[in-house]
């Protein structure tokens, strides 16, 4: 898994801290395996149940520590004034979207793209001049309107989301659409963390 021991680190420590405020005093594995799984999943994109094998624990016992952990990371993401505070600090950025596809179906017909012809979630992003998310958010229709308006100078901000999709499980999420947002902010946190 090409991902660096930095990153298996800053999130060991981060559960180990949730642990410890919730006071969590045994887990079927320690946080080091927890963070594995965790970008296990994030990374390559590996089911509930093949992670469940892979680490000798239950479906839901590995579902329970990658929500866990998701909400760990999201939390650790910029807020919207957090990244305009950043963002004014650069000549300008970029606000653009990407549809992330989705294993939904009918019942959830308002996700589907009939532009890509598929199931998605939109999701919006801030980037700086160079490439670097900023920060992640689904819109309003008013912030939609302007994300439009940016449409011309979308090469760099491509660039940010291809770093979104090199992590597999953003390439076809398997999940509800409600943990959608906290998942790319996940991966937000740790692209930030990789980066400095």
């Amino acid at each position: 898994m090409d991902v660096s021991t930095s990153t298996l680190s800053f999130l060991s420590a981060h559960l180990r801290a949730r642990h410890q405020e919730r006071g969590t005093c045994w887990r079927r594995v320690s946080v080091g395996r927890q963070a594995l799984l965790v970008l296990a999943h994030l990374r390559c994109g590996h089911t509930y149940a093949q992670l469940a094998v892979g680490f000798g624990v239950g479906t839901t016992t590995a579902y329970r520590y990658i929500a866990e952990a998701v909400d760990v990371l999201a939390a650790l993401a910029p807020t919207l004034a957090e990244a305009m505070k950043t963002a004014s600090t650069k000549a300008y950025v970029i606000l653009d979207g990407t549809l992330l596809p989705i294993d939904r179906i009918g019942a959830d017909r308002p996700f589907y793209s009939g532009k890509h012809k598929k199931h998605g979630m939109n999701v919006q992003v801030i980037t700086d001049p160079v490439g670097r998310l900023l920060w992640a958010e689904t819109l309003s229709a008013g912030q939609q309107a302007v994300s439009r308006s940016h449409a011309k100078i979308r090469a760099l901000v491509e660039q940010a989301m291809a770093t979104l999709k090199t992590w597999r499980l953003l390439r076809k999420l398997r999940c509800s659409t409600t943990r959608i947002t906290n998942l790319v902010q996940a991966v937000l946190a740790l692209n930030l963390t990789c980066s400095n």
